[in-house]
Parts: structure tokens; C-alpha cells; sequence
């Protein structure tokens, strides 16, 4: 079966993916012509937040859930440009993920990364890992960047979000990208209903909309400009125009 981390590496053209996760990928592509260019928009977005966090509010540290099979500019070359003391913590639930980890996800001399193989769901197990590598008692930058959906409304994505905010202290911030479902609504639909009938039961994906996705942000000051489309986030020189709807939605919340 197709799993999220391999599926999101064919769209990115990367090798390290199997033929279930390259025909689903391919079918969702098919079905949703845009979804490779906001797979890289959504990759871009990352990086530009991971930028401002660190040299606009100061984090230093940061946990990235659903960080998925390394590709370029992951979260902690970002972070470690901008400040070589940068720490940064990886979750994801594949092991394919966690074999390249250990041999990608590779440290400046002055910073730190680790990798914790769990699910999203495993809050309390992602927060004791964690915190050695970690501390807590200072501002983290909680990374939740295109996994929410694979979180369906039954197992409460909303407070799975707060819990592992409510574990952060006061100045953290919450990095949000996730597909929408009220932009291309027609082509989002059948893209999700091609890859979820090739997908892992437990790796389903959940579309949401506008207001959906900006209620993962209470309990947050959400910086400008809000919820917005990806290349809407914070442009820069390097930001690609793109040439037809991009559904996701992304934001970066405060805490205080």
C-alpha cells in the first residue's frame, strides 16, 4: 500500500519510493493537475518559515513531525544557516523514513538533530523523546507541515495540536501547512479519493477548509498575513508564481 512520506517523495522526483506509492502519486497527479507544483510550494513555504522563526522571533529549536524522507532544505539545514546552534527533532511513522535519517539528517558541529520513528498520535511519547534534545523551557518551533491530514476528525487532530502546544512554553510557534478542500474543490476531491483507495487504511487523507484549518491555530497570535495560500506566505525573490490554484492552505501561530 501507498504510504504519505513515499507518495509526497515520487511527487518531489525523488527514488526512494515503491511502485504502489509511484502509481498513487501518478493518480493523484493525474486527478489534480496542480498537486506537484503545490508540493513544492509546500516545501518552499517551509523553508521561509523556518527563516523568520529564527531570525525574525529568535527559536532555536524545533519539532518537526511528519518531516517525511529527506530531501533539500530540510528543517535543520534551514535553521543551521541561519544560526549553526540550531536544534532540531524529526518525527515520522515510516521506517524507509528512519533509514535515511540516520544517514541524512546530519548536524552542524554546533547544532543538534535526532530522529523519533512514532505517529503523530503519540504525543506523549513524541515529547519524552523529545526532551533530550530539546529544552523545553525555551521557545520550540512546532513543525505540522502537510501531516494533519492524515489525522481524520474521529481521532481529534485539534486536540492532539493543543496537547503537544500545551507542552511548549510561551513564545513557541505552530508552523501549519494542510490541503484544502474549499480551493479546486473538484479536482482536491478526486485527487484524495485516488490516493485514498491506494493508501494505507491508517494513512487516509482529509482535505479541510479555510476555517478548519484555522481552528488548529486557537490558543495562538497568528502572525500576518493569517491562514493564506502557500506563495502568499511571506514571498520572497525566490517564491514561484504559480499557474493555477495551489489548495493549501498554511499559517504560523504565537504562543503567549
Amino acid at each position: 500500500m501507498a504510504h504519505p512520506a513515499r507518495v509526497y517523495n515520487a511527487w518531489l522526483g525523488g527514488k526512494d519510493n515503491y511502485p504502489a506509492d509511484q502509481e498513487a502519486a501518478e493518480l493523484a497527479a493525474a486527478a489534480n493537475p496542480h498537486i506537484i507544483e503545490a508540493v513544492r510550494a509546500n516545501r518552499a513555504f517551509l523553508g521561509r518559515a523556518v527563516r523568520e522563526l529564527v531570525e525574525g522571533a529568535g527559536v532555536r529549536q524545533f519539532l518537526d513531525i511528519g518531516t517525511g524522507i529527506p530531501a533539500a532544505d530540510n528543517t535543520h539545514e534551514v535553521a543551521q544557516r541561519a544560526d549553526p546552534g540550531a536544534r532540531v527533532v524529526y518525527v515520522d511513522n515510516d521506517p524507509v523514513v528512519l533509514a535515511h535519517a540516520e544517514a541524512l539528517l546530519v548536524s552542524s558541529r554546533d547544532g543538534a538533530t535526532d530522529y523519533i520513528q512514532a505517529d503523530l498520535r503519540e504525543v506523549d511519547r513524541i515529547l519524552e523523546r523529545a526532551r533530550a534534545t530539546l529544552d523545553f523551557s525555551q521557545p520550540v518551533g512546532l513543525m505540522l507541515v502537510a501531516v494533519l491530514q492524515y489525522v481524520p476528525d474521529a481521532d481529534d487532530p485539534y486536540a492532539i495540536t493543543a496537547a503537544l502546544l500545551d507542552a511548549l512554553p510561551a513564545g513557541s510557534h505552530l508552523v501549519v501547512s494542510h490541503p484544502a478542500s474549499d480551493i479546486a474543490a473538484e479536482q482536491v476531491a478526486k485527487s484524495m479519493r485516488v490516493y485514498n483507495e491506494r493508501a494505507d487504511a491508517h494513512a487516509g487523507a482529509t482535505p479541510r477548509t479555510h476555517d478548519e484549518v484555522t481552528r488548529f491555530f486557537r490558543g495562538t497570535d497568528l502572525l500576518e498575513p493569517g491562514v493564506v495560500e502557500l506563495p502568499r506566505w511571506h514571498p520572497d525573490a525566490g517564491t514561484a508564481t504559480p499557474t493555477g490554484p495551489l489548495p493549501m492552505w498554511c499559517g504560523v501561530g504565537r504562543t503567549s
